[in-house]
């Protein structure tokens, strides 16, 4: 961490807000609490954008989204695709191709026999999962009924490019998938981990980052202009890049060594905590 905090005399002119969501902007039971949202409503009263950048894809978002004021710019999918909540305008979408999809599952299958797949498609709204996946899922995985999920082969999940490529396995935790995937020394896709119950793989150099980035050329504003919050493994690329990345208390190892600054944990209020402070309202 190369700064204790955002100093209030010096703070450079901030025009973005990005934040993670489960784990960092939402509290421990998916809420956005009053202060949060008093917090949030104070930035964008301030000219300031406050934009969701998270692993869920829209389905996902609209649960939370007026409870936290979100109504444009969103990024979905640890970054592979922007979206505008309102009128639903697609800035950009980095999918990870066909072939190399197939290439990651096969050799990932081999390593690990009895993994799971699916695969998120048609800006976020497609959710293709493989025959068995659906037994495993819970409704807060993915924001989407089990039992609306079907199943298909796992041809049919291959058989297209994607946004993002989820896997899972009945038993063994995400990190253990991941360590394997990364063994395999296999190039042309993105990994990572969000705290969700799989690992989830997008397009080659696809993070967080790059998305803020896109974004951030589309409304004109300079790096050193973002405000950064997150939590997890998927969020370290995002606070590296911004010109003041916060990880909150009870972020992994990782996203607290990615930060400027560590404020205090999603349950109390941490992301608010900084805002205000920026916004001198406390």
């Amino acid at each position: 961490m190369s700064t204790p905090h955002l100093p209030e005399a010096t703070a450079p002119r901030i025009r973005l807000i990005a934040t993670d969501l489960d784990g960092t902007l939402l509290t421990s039971d998916a809420q956005v609490s009053t202060r949060t949202r008093a917090a949030l409503d104070a930035a964008r009263a301030a000219g300031i954008h406050v934009v969701p950048v998270t692993a869920r894809q829209p389905i996902g978002l609209r649960a939370v989204a007026a409870g936290a004021g979100f109504d444009a710019w969103a990024l979905c999918s640890n970054g592979s695709f922007g979206i505008h909540l309102t009128t639903n305008e697609m800035l950009f979408a980095d999918e990870l191709d066909s072939e190399t999809l197939r290439t990651v599952a096969e050799a990932l299958s081999a390593s690990i026999p009895g993994l799971l797949f699916a695969s998120v498609r048609d800006g976020g709204e497609g959710f293709v999962a493989q025959y068995g996946y659906a037994a495993i899922a819970d409704l807060n995985d993915h924001k989407r009924d089990p039992q609306t999920m079907g199943g298909v082969p796992l041809d049919q999940v291959l058989d297209a490019p994607t946004l993002k490529l989820v896997v899972r396995h009945p038993e063994l935790a995400p990190p253990l998938i991941y360590d394997a995937l990364q063994a395999l020394g296999l190039t042309g896709f993105a990994a990572t981990l969000s705290g969700a119950p799989f690992v989830e793989v997008m397009a080659e150099g696809v993070s967080k980052a790059t998305g803020l980035a896109q974004l951030c050329a589309h409304l004109g504003i300079a790096q050193h202009e973002v405000l950064a919050f997150g939590d997890a493994l998927n969020d370290v690329e995002m606070l590296r890049w911004a010109g003041h990345g916060v990880a909150v208390a009870n972020a992994d190892e990782a996203a607290k060594d990615a930060a400027d600054e560590v404020t205090a944990s999603n349950d109390d209020d941490g992301v608010a905590q900084v805002i205000e402070r920026m916004l001198r309202l406390t």
